[in-house]
């Protein structure tokens, strides 16, 4: 089970504090009923341009996916079934089915509105462009 809703910003603040903070929502999350027994694999990193979350998501249709930014938080939701029968017996099943919901914290410095998506080869990629302000730029030196 995944006790950890994953934050960028943890990632870039090395303090206990917000790690503490998305463990306390996770855990008010499964009082409620609303935490899942799995979670897709996911890679969140950041370059000059933006931030991109990656999620493995193999056999999954766009349909079954959702994408939501709230108060600088994203929400990813999948729910998908089985096609079980009766006369199939498992003896390993270890590809993921039911629902999900990963929560990622954004920066400030992202372009909430100019998000896209694409889901190609089992991979959800979502990109989120820096602000303007919030690239690096260089500054020139004028001499005398």
């Amino acid at each position: 089970m995944n006790s950890y809703v994953p934050s960028v910003m943890s990632s870039i603040r090395t303090d206990g504090f917000d790690h503490q903070i998305d463990r306390l929502l996770d855990e008010a999350l499964r009082a409620f009923g609303t935490s899942n027994n799995w979670a897709p694999a996911c890679n969140f990193w950041e370059n000059e341009n933006g931030f991109y979350l990656q999620m493995a998501l193999p056999g999954w249709e766009p349909k079954d996916i959702s994408l939501e930014v709230t108060n600088q938080v994203l929400t990813v939701k999948g729910q998908r079934t089985g096609d079980t029968s009766e006369s199939q017996k498992y003896h390993l099943r270890e590809i993921a089915e039911g629902q999900f919901t990963r929560l990622f914290r954004l920066p400030t410095f992202v372009d909430q509105n100019k998000a896209s998506a694409t889901h190609k080869h089992g991979l959800l990629t979502i990109s989120f462009p820096k602000r303007e302000e919030a690239k690096p730029r260089q500054i020139m030196i004028e001499g005398s």
